[in-house]
């Protein structure tokens, strides 16, 4: 009878003599003496799509480190397939990852209603699911999931600093939020409401959205007629750019703030018309390319090379090339710190006691997790959208 891949590491160490566990074997699959295999899902088309660029730009970044002879040695393998933003292809895709192409990690997968469809699924067959392009609260559990770490700040506390702006630059005001009717969006809806704390009666109205909804002009409409003055919203890069143009066209002038999930110049702003975008303000953790602070700045150098050299067809003006470029620097940095024990088990207890930081995050900002707080980036600075770019605000 044909032995399995997996069989065959288990007889192997059993072979040997070694007294490991059946459960320490089943944790060498995706590493071999020559390569570590990761893998991941992402929407490369459906409504959602503009974020496949993370997944392209983490290929370019490893492939980078495998010029450079990869880690003590051995190459990274990423295996990335396409799950349109839909929660049961990304059970099927993430299904195919483990059992058929027996991946060591799930490295980056994006989206929230994406990951909570088989954070459990991983979780039961000890596959670890580290710093996850999403940054809903309810991603964050070590108690329950002890598998499952995100790489984004925390939705919740980046929608909180935004209400508590608000009530400072315009206390008083008549405020109207619009959010995506999945985890995300509402973790984003808690948090502001949160902020708002005493002052909660200023929320004038709120409305949602589905994302495989055509549009959104009703819900505009609505808000507009509410009288509010600020104005919050959290969408998909697609939707953002449909949003700033509505209420452009309906003459709303909101003070606007916007989700960084939804900040991206070339996937919302450009597409929307930068004349529709001024003012607007949003929230970083990363050096802006666009930004002239950063012009001769070493790591952002290093990031054009890069650019250059390895992610020619990607957009200088995408934060989301610069957010996926720290992003596989912090996972290089993990399986380096793992060294020749590589099982999951260990890289696991690496990710869960991380104090550095990676090249192009702000200053002051750095990744500590430990093994009861798995938040990675627990600080962010507000940014104001002005002319062709974003320019930091006061700390």
């Amino acid at each position: 009878m044909k032995m399995t891949r997996r069989e065959a590491v288990a007889s192997i160490l059993i072979a040997a003599g070694s007294n490991t566990s059946l459960f320490a074997a089943d944790e060498a699959i995706g590493i071999t003496p020559t390569e570590i295999k990761l893998g991941q899902t992402l929407p490369y088309s459906g409504p959602a799509s503009s974020y496949g660029v993370i997944g392209k730009a983490h290929a370019a970044y490893f492939a980078m480190i495998n010029d450079g002879g990869g880690i003590n040695g051995r190459k990274i393998t990423l295996v990335s397939f396409d799950d349109a933003y839909s929660p049961p292809k990304t059970v099927e895709q993430t299904r195919r990852l483990v059992e058929q192409e027996e991946v060591a990690l799930i490295f980056g997968s994006t989206g929230t209603p994406t990951n909570l469809a088989v954070r459990k699924y991983l979780n039961s067959k000890g596959v670890p699911s580290l710093l996850l392009t999403a940054g809903a609260t309810i991603l964050t559990d070590p108690k329950n999931y002890p598998l499952t770490m995100t790489w984004q700040p925390n939705y919740f506390d980046e929608a909180s600093a935004y209400a508590k702006r608000v009530l400072q630059e315009k206390p008083g005001e008549r405020i109207a939020i619009l959010y995506a009717r999945d985890d995300s969006g509402k973790d984003y809806a808690e948090g502001f409401k949160a902020g708002l704390s005493d002052k909660i009666s200023l929320l004038a109205e709120e409305a949602t959205y589905e994302t495989s909804d055509p549009t959104v002009t009703s819900q505009l409409a609505r808000l507009k007629a509410s009288g509010a003055t600020v104005f919050f919203f959290h969408s998909t890069p697609k939707f953002g750019a449909q949003i700033l143009r509505g209420i452009y066209d309906l003459g709303w002038k909101p003070a606007t703030f916007v989700a960084s999930v939804t900040s991206s110049i070339a996937g919302t702003i450009e597409p929307a018309g930068l004349e529709r975008a001024q003012g607007i303000i949003s929230s970083a953790f990363l050096k802006d390319p666009n930004d002239p602070e950063w012009s001769d700045d070493p790591e952002m150098k290093a990031w054009r090379a890069w650019m250059a050299k390895y992610n020619p067809q990607g957009d200088v003006n995408d934060l989301l090339n610069v957010n996926s470029y720290a992003q596989g620097a912090a996972m290089v940095k993990i399986l380096e710190r793992a060294g020749s024990d590589l099982s999951r088990k260990n890289i696991m207890s690496i990710a869960t006691n991380i104090n550095f930081r990676v090249p192009l995050l702000l200053p002051g900002i750095s990744l500590e997790t430990s093994r009861t707080d798995y938040r990675l980036i627990k600080k962010v600075r507000l940014m104001r959208f002005e002319g062709k770019r974003w320019v930091l605000l006061s700390e």
